[in-house]
Parts: C-alpha cells; structure tokens; sequence
C-alpha cells in the first residue's frame, strides 16, 4: 500500500517503523498473525521477520529473535568499519523483542526446524547459505525427465563451488534424462565430484546438504520451498534417497532390456502404470515425458501386444505379467554410508 512500503521508509531489522515493530512484537507474543495484518507493513516480510506459517498459509509466524540477531550481527560485522554504532543498535533491538514472549516450538541449534521460503529469491539465498556451510556431501533428486539448459545452468556455480571444495554429489534422475546432452555435458564438466544415476520415477525435487539441511517445493510452480533442519526430517529424507540409489542404474551403464520381444523399458513401465489404472497425463509426468511421447508409447505397447482397445489392453498387459513394475537385472554396488562414499 501507498505510504507504508520499504521503498517509503527504508529501513533493516533493527530499525523497523513503528508499524512494523507493533506487529512484530504482536507476532512474538501470540506466536503468529494473520498474513492479512501485515499488507500494511510489508517490510516485515521484506526483512523476513515474518513468514508463512508452513501449518496454515493464511497465517505468518514470527522469526525467532535469536535467528534474527545472528542474521544481524552476521551482516553488521561485514562492513564493521562503516557500522559500529549499527552493532549495539542491532543487539539491543533483538533483546527488546526476546524478551516479548515465547520461542517459537520448532528450533533447534541452527535455526528453525521447519521454514516456509517464500519467493525465489529467498529460496536462492538459503541454498546459496546452504552452499557456502556445506563440506561433505549433497544427495539431489531431480525429476521432470531432460533437464533444460537454464536449469543446469541456474545451479551450475554452486556445484562448481561445491567441487572446489571436494565436496562430492550423488543425483537422482528419471531414465528418460538420460537423452539430453545438457545433463551429460554438466555430468563431464563436474567429473567424478558428481555421480548421478536413474530410475523410472523419483521422488519430487529434493536437495539435502550434509545430512543436516534439505530443500523441498512447498507449492507446484516451487515459487515456494521448505527449509528443513529436524534431525528427525532429515534422517527419513537421507533413507528415502539412499534406498532409491540402491535401486538406481549408474548413468554411465545402460538400462537393461525387458527379455520381451518389441516392448522396450519405458514401454513396461508404462503398461505396470496402466495396470494401476493411472490416466496418460499421470504417467507422463511420473516418468518424466510429455503426455504425446507417453501415448505413443501406448500406441506401441497396444500394437505389440495386439490390443484393440483400452480394456483389452489391459488384459493383455496382465497375461503378459506387465502388470507389475520389473526389477533392474543390474547390480550396482552398495555405496550407503553414513558420510560420503
């Protein structure tokens, strides 16, 4: 609104306007407001003092004011020889408001436990903080079958920072990834820093820095994500990857044959898909291909299996045992560990 935006007051967390420091202090003490309160004071949430509560999106639940002050301090000391007065200024402002109310229930050493990233800049500001602390492992899944250039190339400085640092990576892609020259050429630039593997279907996108920080989409457009930092989030999230590495295939191994003359490995995931009774989009989007490519597929599994229609190919995917999804006939080493590999 006219009158009450950052661009009108300017301002940082220690200094907020009188509006915002009433809601903010309002927010400490009740432990959350609604998101309709703080259109007038938009610099709480510009200044990421407030944010979505991740149990209910029409409310915003203060950041601890010890979360605050380390973020302060850590930006004061930056420029120390300009801002020393900024220092005090910003201690006691935070004091003020710790001693408002209670501490939020979720938070643990490193911050909060679960923390809704609202808007990609907020989102490529943690992973770029992510980034910078990580230095041992990071597990990705990437799904949406080819990746797009700008997409390896959006992610592309932290990976190099990551190898600088000999930290080592392990991604999950879907099979059909695969064909795409952008993943092999990122896959050559990395070398061995970087091993990836595929599957049929993966997970929704996850990135897990150092088994102690992960990253998941909190919306469909993933305009927003989730920060998680409970060990116990954390420790699911690390054996929900480590089994579907297991299972994987190594990118620099081939995908195994179905032993069933003219149905291909996309073809019998599609017909144990069918067999589940999941419609053409649904399974294009879980196998990471677009829906035309995914009713080819169909036409061609029919034609083979000399269906003439939906139901009888459905028939025919059971009496040809389809109907099931079929082990990987390759053995990959198990590289489970509890640090990096």
């Amino acid at each position: 609104m006219a009158g009450h935006g950052t661009e009108e007051h300017p301002h940082g967390a220690d200094r907020l306007c009188e509006a915002g420091e009433r809601l903010y202090a309002r927010a400490v003490r009740r432990g959350r407001v609604p998101r309709r309160d703080a259109e007038p004071v938009p610099c709480l949430l510009e200044l990421a003092l407030l944010h979505p509560d991740p149990d209910d999106m029409d409310f915003l639940v203060p950041t601890s004011p010890q979360e605050v002050i380390q973020r302060l301090l850590r930006g004061v000391y930056d420029d120390v020889s300009a801002s020393q007065r900024r220092v005090g200024t910003a201690v006691a402002a935070v004091e003020r408001y710790a001693g408002l109310g209670r501490p939020p229930a979720a938070v643990t050493a490193e911050g909060t436990a679960i923390r809704v990233l609202d808007g990609l800049p907020r989102i490529q500001a943690a992973m770029d903080a992510a980034t910078e602390a990580c230095t041992t492992e990071v597990l990705t899944v990437q799904p949406g079958g080819i990746r797009r250039e700008d997409e390896l190339t959006e992610g592309l400085h932290r990976a190099l920072t990551l190898r600088g640092r000999g930290v080592r990576m392990r991604d999950l892609y879907n099979h059909v990834a695969r064909h795409g020259q952008g993943l092999l050429t990122y896959l050559e630039l990395m070398g061995d820093a970087v091993e990836a593997r595929t599957l049929d279907e993966v997970i929704d996108r996850l990135i897990l820095f150092d088994r102690t920080v992960a990253f998941i989409p909190a919306n469909a457009d993933r305009t927003m994500a989730l920060e998680l930092r409970h060990p116990a989030l954390i420790s699911y999230l690390v054996t929900v990857f480590e089994r579907l590495w297991r299972q994987a295939i190594p990118v620099s191994a081939p995908i195994p044959d179905t032993g069933i003359e003219g149905i291909s490995h996309r073809e019998q995931s599609i017909a144990a898909l069918l067999a589940e009774g999941h419609q053409d989009a649904v399974i294009a989007e879980r196998l990471g291909i677009s829906v035309r490519t995914c009713r080819a597929h169909i036409a061609r599994l029919s034609e083979t299996l000399g269906a003439a229609s939906r139901t009888q190919l459905g028939v025919r995917i059971a009496q040809a045992g389809l109907d099931v999804p079929q082990p990987s006939r390759i053995t990959v080493p198990d590289q489970e560990s509890p640090t990096v590999r």
